[in-house]
């Protein structure tokens, strides 16, 4: 057949009356738009499209790093790294640097044997010809030998870890499942809620322990001051440990506006701070009128419960003679102001849907949060007592009271609103507080050894040194269900309590693995008895408000001005006092954004891995280690969460 030529076929039906026609060349001339479309000149315009379309993604590409290296170039000149210093970064950092040196080293070698293609099952001893050849490949006779065997001992110890705390949260998992599923939650007593007479009320304290937070002490008092219980059967403690006399007068002032207002509060100051918020609340508990009180509710200075709260929470204590607390859930005010908050919102949701929830119902424990929750004071005589030996009371005080036979409540429908650390330092602090342990071995047992210890040891091993070092032994590589298919799926179940949040899931994965750092170090700390595990640092709040605070608002609002303030008060002249609100008025430093050299070192070593890990096309590993090295640069820059001068 002739190339030119085309064969058609036709064929007519008989029911609709019509033909059907069939081309087999369609570069016949029957097609002239056809011929006319594959011009050269529209060919040529196609390809000036597309080198167009080329540049112009180039182009976005060159400023995009341009004004990323702007960036860090200025972030590195201008950071305060004053809480940086060698007391803070410790073995951990060095050990870090040593690895990280290691590693640059390794990957300038494996480069060039990559280049001359050494091996050590194709090349002959015969065959060496230089020193380093000879080194590298004696290196890799005793790498195989030696090294690899004892790697892969670590990274299956670490993976069993690794399984034993996925199995623990599917289970957890499951638990929440069944809860949802069945509509189980904790009931009150059909007469405990029947409370017309007001002498029926139980007598409850409450709580408010403060340290040095101007942005939100307002918030909290009036939360507090606004609870719905009958005014005689209520006393609220304002426990500050302030040591700003200025912000120690304001407080007062806030505590006798509402005093006047015939609310039942007082103000209580310590001249020295023992024991942080353990100290504090131990003092307080100490007063002789306690004894008149039969529960205590306690609420960080952050803190706004509704005015409905104690009557959601203290019924449930009726006819339970051995319930000791009943938690209520936490809820963030500004959960949605940036990436940072977004991925704490979705660790904390699965802490208290999942774990709270699920140990709550089914084992009747579970740590106490340390605010947002009402104690029997009896359960806190009979445990001991607020202890002054840690800064993480809320546990400690929970495993007593457990061990001495109390059974909590967790109430999943009855929220507080609060607020999360915004910016990547205040994060950081907490994290480390809330991951130290205490002193007494006899506490640390499977609950808080699987949960707080096992957890940021595998983390930080496993993802963070055993994969890096892999990358340098592949004899001792791991399986891509250890480093992908396992972590995403349990990072998927952790954010199905928060479900908007899905579009987070690597970027929560990522953060997770980057938080480990910071979680082992403060298990270390912990374990060790190093001097930053006994220290107490507030984390920093913003003093957000929400809709569901009007009320609050409202009274703020509604009040005049410092100086009409000063009107009121009858134990200073208005004088004095105003002058030393001015003086409290002069403008602070300013803040900077700080470096953080672990989370620094560790992206370097991270991103030499992957390197190494490229040479070696192993796919997967290069793309993780890849964006964890960077997760690691943006937290070490500080460019996640609030951004500061």
């Amino acid at each position: 057949m002739a190339p030119n030529s085309a064969v058609t076929t036709a064929e007519k039906s008989n029911t609709n009356n019509f033909t059907l026609l069939q081309v087999h060349d369609l570069d016949s001339p029957m097609f002239p738009e056809k011929q006319k479309a594959t011009s050269r000149k529209q060919f040529t315009w196609f390809l000036l499209l597309k080198l167009h379309r080329v540049m112009t993604c180039l182009s976005w590409l060159t400023n995009g790093l341009k004004s990323t290296f702007a960036l860090v170039k200025k972030r590195v000149s201008l950071a305060d790294m004053s809480d940086e210093g060698p007391k803070s970064r410790g073995r951990l950092y060095r050990f870090i640097k040593v690895f990280l040196a290691l590693s640059i080293g390794g990957l300038v070698v494996e480069i060039i044997a990559h280049f001359n293609r050494w091996n050590l099952h194709m090349i002959h001893p015969w065959e060496v010809q230089s020193l380093l050849q000879w080194s590298y490949m004696a290196w890799l006779s005793f790498r195989e030998d030696y090294v690899a065997p004892l790697v892969l001992l670590v990274s299956k110890f670490c993976i069993v870890l690794f399984l034993i705390q996925s199995l623990d949260r599917l289970a957890l998992c499951i638990g929440c499942f069944w809860i949802k599923y069945k509509k189980l939650k904790p009931t009150i007593d059909a007469d405990a809620s029947d409370l017309e007479d007001p002498s029926n009320f139980p007598m409850v304290l409450v709580q408010i322990p403060m340290c040095n937070e101007r942005e939100v002490y307002s918030q909290s008092i009036g939360a507090a001051a606004q609870l719905d219980w009958p005014k005689d059967r209520i006393l609220i403690q304002v426990l500050d440990d302030s040591d700003d006399g200025n912000l120690q007068m304001l407080i007062k002032e806030e505590v006798a506006s509402w005093k006047e207002k015939g609310i039942n509060i007082l103000y209580r100051h310590r001249l020295i701070r023992t024991g942080y918020k353990a100290g504090n609340l131990k003092s307080a508990m100490s007063c002789d009128y306690v004894k008149d009180y039969e529960f205590v509710a306690i609420f960080d200075a952050d803190f706004q419960p509704n005015p409905d709260f104690l009557k959601l929470t203290i019924p449930h204590f009726k006819g339970k003679p051995d319930l000791g607390l009943v938690q209520a859930r936490w809820s963030f005010v500004n959960k949605d102001e940036n990436l940072l908050t977004r991925l704490q919102n979705i660790n904390l949701c699965f802490h208290f849907e999942v774990e709270q929830q699920v140990n709550g119902y089914f084992l009747n424990f579970f740590g106490f949060n340390g605010t947002a929750g009402v104690w029997r004071i009896k359960a806190l005589e009979e445990s001991g007592g607020w202890l002054e030996r840690t800064t993480v009371e809320d546990m400690d005080i929970a495993v007593r009271a457990h061990l001495n036979g109390w059974k909590f409540i967790f109430l999943n429908d009855v929220k507080v609103l609060c607020e999360l650390p915004e910016s990547y330092e205040a994060y950081k602090k907490q994290q480390h507080r809330w991951h130290s342990v205490w002193k007494k071995s006899n506490l640390i047992f499977l609950f808080f050894l699987l949960r707080k210890l096992i957890l940021p040891f595998y983390s930080f091993t496993l993802f963070c040194i055993i994969l890096p070092l892999t990358m340098f032994i592949p004899e001792s590589e791991l399986p891509l269900w250890v480093i992908c298919y396992v972590p995403i799926f349990m990072s998927f179940l952790n954010i199905l309590p928060a479900p908007k949040s899905v579009p987070f899931l690597v970027p929560y994965l990522l953060f997770e693995n980057t938080m480990s750092v910071t979680k082992f170090n403060a298990m270390i700390s912990g374990l060790f008895q190093l001097g930053s595990a006994y220290e107490w640092v507030v984390t920093k709040k913003t003093g957000r408000s929400s809709e569901s605070d009007l009320l609050a608002l409202a009274e703020r609002e509604s009040k005049s001005s410092n100086e009409e303030k000063i009107l009121r008060r009858h134990s200073e002249s208005g004088l004095e006092l105003l002058g030393k609100l001015k003086q409290s008025e002069i403008p602070s430093k300013k803040k900077r954004n700080r470096l953080y050299r672990k989370e620094l070192a560790l992206a370097l070593l991270l991103l030499t891995a992957s390197a190494r890990s490229l040479l070696s096309a192993h796919g997967v590993h290069f793309y993780f280690l890849l964006f964890q090295g960077l997760s690691f640069l943006v937290m070490g820059l500080d460019l996640i969460g609030e951004q500061v001068n």
